[in-house]
């Protein structure tokens, strides 16, 4: 199987009467990345993404989805439409059917599955936005925030192998915005490899695992988001600006405040640097398979650590908390606000189940490795 999951090779566009879009894009994702095009207005960023499932044809170069170039016959398009989610920065141009269930089923009735499976994928998805009970709403009785996320949903509903968002974060408030992202990095556990484009430089580097910078059309870098944003000279190409985080840190740094090292990656980390060698007692994260859970031993341990701060990750997780009537005080940024927590001496419990599991971990293990800090991560 082909490593890179989507490969562009000198794709050039342009609309009627305008200058180029793309003017010589070249690029590669490997399978299971969780990549951001990043750019100012006008850079390129819509239009390429349009390219990524044959929505836009290019004037010249080739596209790749696992290796094979797109072909713009019918068939060929249907087909590789099932493996790559486009959603769309206007969520009008997605919703188009009387209700919402109507809408997000849509995709996976096209794919012939039966009832109780359609029925099943529809209502995880509509969980996974926060729409549960929207099923029969007229979309067009929406607000633009609810659009955006019934057109989440109906790509969800798919199961692609790759998902191309298109300023997936528009007009949401910052809490959605913030679940929306969790949602992406669960379907990333579940083997999904995401692109999306985005102009919000705080976004893109908390999230992503490679950044391209786009301007006038071009790919300027390709590379880790510290490599992007900490680049003088590409922030000034690109008319942008690094993240908060990262320009507090650059700064502290000139001002030998902070030794020059690895950049923060969020605010857990950047409270170590300010806080030094200081020694800390910490608490630990307990973690709880919600798969392996009943609702009454989940009342209980909460009942029985009424001090611990309680999260939950993942969309069957959340749907457990839910349904067992589970209060949670972190719903997304879980795993930060626990490792802040625990870095006040505090003891919390994350909620979560499969590959969900093994990321808490993982984030917990490099900020230790990082940041000096023993966070101690017990599965109960």
């Amino acid at each position: 199987m082909n490593d890179n999951v989507l490969t562009f090779e000198d794709v050039r566009f342009s609309y009627p009467g305008r200058p180029a879009s793309l003017n010589g894009i070249s690029f590669s994702i490997k399978r299971g990345k969780k990549v951001a095009v990043v750019g100012p207005n006008g850079a390129g960023k819509t239009t390429l993404l349009l390219m990524c499932n044959g929505t836009l044809v290019p004037e010249s170069g080739k596209i790749l989805v696992n290796g094979e170039e797109i072909a713009y016959d019918r068939v060929s398009l249907r087909d590789v439409r099932t493996r790559v989610g486009l959603v769309f920065q206007n969520s009008d141009s997605q919703i188009f059917a009387p209700s919402v269930y109507a809408d997000v089923a849509f995709g996976p009735m096209n794919l012939h599955l039966s009832e109780e499976e359609i029925l099943e994928r529809v209502s995880d998805s509509l969980f996974a936005v926060g729409l549960v009970d929207y099923d029969k709403r007229p979309p067009h009785h929406l607000s633009g925030g609810e659009k955006k996320r019934v057109a989440i949903a109906g790509i969800l509903a798919m199961r692609p192998d790759i998902l191309v968002a298109d300023e997936p974060t528009a007009s949401l408030d910052p809490a959605t915005a913030a679940e929306i992202m969790d949602l992406l990095d669960e379907l990333h556990e579940d083997g999904t490899t995401i692109l999306l484009s985005t102009h919000d430089v705080e976004l893109a580097y908390a999230w992503a695992d490679e950044v391209i910078l786009l301007a006038e059309g071009m790919v300027l870098h390709q590379g880790e988001p510290a490599e992007v944003f900490t680049s003088y000279e590409l922030m000034t190409k690109a008319r942008m600006t690094p993240p908060v985080l990262l320009d507090l840190y650059m700064e502290l740094v000139r001002r030998n405040i902070l030794a020059q090292g690895i950049p923060p990656k969020g605010i857990p980390e950047m409270t170590r640097l300010i806080e030094g060698s200081c020694p800390i007692v910490t608490g630990t994260i307990y973690l709880a398979d919600t798969d392996s859970l009943t609702p009454s031993l989940a009342q209980q341990m909460q009942a029985e650590h009424p001090a611990w701060h309680t999260g939950a990750m993942g969309t069957r997780a959340k749907k457990f908390c839910y349904l067992s009537e589970i209060s949670l005080e972190y719903t997304h940024g879980v795993v930060d606000k626990c490792l802040l927590s625990v870095m006040s001496g505090e003891d919390t419990l994350i909620l979560t189940c499969g590959g969900m599991l093994d990321r808490v971990e993982l984030r917990a293990a490099t900020f230790s490795k990082e940041s000096g800090i023993e966070v101690q991560v017990i599965r109960i």
